[in-house]
């Protein structure tokens, strides 16, 4: 996904992931890595960086059904392959999802149309 900002505002972030805002002050607490830098009167800005990585702990555990501590684990996982120069499994799922609810999408419409 493309990012046009440099930060992001909870609300912002929570209308993309669609969750509500506490659900992402949630996440922050069980997932040290998201580190969204806070404004002056602790607003929360994320980076295009930080909602990489909500959107993937997101599909994981909403589409794959991975537990907090089973996303923590292949998030680790995820990093390391990415480290030694393998292509992230986590980002192929999520482009392989993409997909399929584009092709979906495409054919509801086109049942709609005739």
């Amino acid at each position: 996904m493309e990012y046009t900002k440099l930060y992001y505002s909870i609300t912002e972030v929570s209308e993309m992931l669609g969750v509500n805002a506490s659900h992402l002050r949630f996440l922050e607490t069980q997932f040290p890595e998201i580190k969204p830098t806070k404004a002056n009167r602790g607003v929360r800005k994320y980076s295009p960086q930080d909602i990489e990585l909500l959107r993937r702990i997101l599909h994981l555990t909403k589409e794959q059904g991975f537990t907090f501590e089973g996303a923590r684990a292949q998030l680790k996982a995820d990093k390391t392959q990415s480290q030694i120069g393998a292509e992230s499994k986590i980002d192929e799922r999520m482009q392989l999802i993409e997909n399929l609810k584009s092709v979906r999408q495409f054919l509801v419409e086109l049942k709609e149309s005739m």
